[in-house]
């Protein structure tokens, strides 16, 4: 994601998915043969990033979600259904897309942000220092906590299955978790901020379509994230944005047109040495990944 000081860079087997998406006609055409942002984000809940041309940055991010932990036993799949997790469905939004630098026009395109405002289409995201991107960080982190959350028996749908495609559009990937009446929706970035500034950010709809009741339940959302963030992500609050690590916000279109409980997340500054270093490792990022999961399954849980 962005920071104040930059522009706010804004699936194939559920099929019933991409009802009420066709809305996005400024995301269906397509550069030189390349599918369009719907083509290449078919939702999906199974394993893998379930596409044949994954990079092979994926292809190891998705490796290291398999391999995060065992399968449930039998007992463990009591204790899922105890906790009423069954049957839950999640929907992670990993930010960006690692085809959208080549396509400036098509994300550039405008599409609805909510409530009468317009923004763009997506945007490239951030990297560090080092070149290490956002959509790759998003995209590695969001497999990790796929495979977390499946292991307690909840459904996952991704809003994007690979890290060489272009979007989906802000409005599409909101949609994606409206159409999928998702239990929780948890869009996943990294910030771009000062160098001295550090910390996580989560970004909530000062008012979503959903109304007041969503937006209470994405209050509960944050919180839970909050907690679970404070105790294993090895993130603190963010030191140079919003309060106390929340940021309410207007301008978000995936969270302004969701009429499910969501948040975003700014999984700590790519732009700050100490949280890209975190960002950059696997156990940093398992770290973060367990951080978000334990926070969307304690939100579940209390409910």
């Amino acid at each position: 994601m962005t920071t104040r000081t930059k522009l706010r860079r804004a699936p194939a087997a559920l099929a019933i998915l991409l009802a009420g998406i066709t809305a996005c006609a400024s995301c269906q055409g397509s550069v030189n043969g390349t599918p369009s942002a719907l083509d290449v984000a078919s939702p999906s809940s199974g394993d893998g990033a379930g596409a044949a041309d994954s990079t092979s940055a994926a292809g190891s991010a998705s490796a290291a979600a398999s391999s995060a932990g065992p399968s449930a036993s039998p007992s463990a799949a009591k204790s899922t259904a105890a906790n009423g997790l069954a049957g839950k469905v999640v929907v992670l939004d990993p930010g960006h897309d690692g085809g959208n630098a080549l396509h400036p026009a098509e994300i550039a395109q405008l599409v609805p942000q909510g409530f009468g405002a317009q923004k763009a289409c997506d945007t490239t995201g951030t990297n560090g220092a080092d070149g290490y991107s956002e959509h790759q960080f998003t995209f590695q982190t969001a497999l990790l906590v796929k495979s977390l959350l499946q292991q307690r028996g909840i459904t996952v749908i991704m809003t994007r299955n690979n890290d060489t495609g272009v979007g989906p559009c802000v409005d599409v990937r909101a949609a994606i978790g409206n159409n999928a009446h998702a239990n929780a929706a948890v869009s996943i970035h990294a910030d771009g901020g000062p160098v001295t500034g550090h910390g996580f950010q989560l970004l909530e709809a000062s008012k979503s379509v959903g109304g007041a009741a969503n937006d209470a339940n994405s209050q509960r959302l944050a919180n839970a994230l909050h907690t679970t963030f404070g105790q294993e992500s090895g993130l603190t609050p963010s030191n140079y944005v919003g309060t106390d690590g929340y940021e309410p916000r207007d301008d978000i279109a995936g969270l302004n047109l969701s009429t499910v409980p969501k948040i975003l997340v700014e999984a700590g500054n790519m732009r700050n040495a100490s949280d890209l270093a975190l960002e950059e490792s696997a156990t940093g990022r398992a770290r973060i990944a367990k951080a978000i999961a334990d926070g969307i399954i304690s939100y579940l849980t209390s409910r």
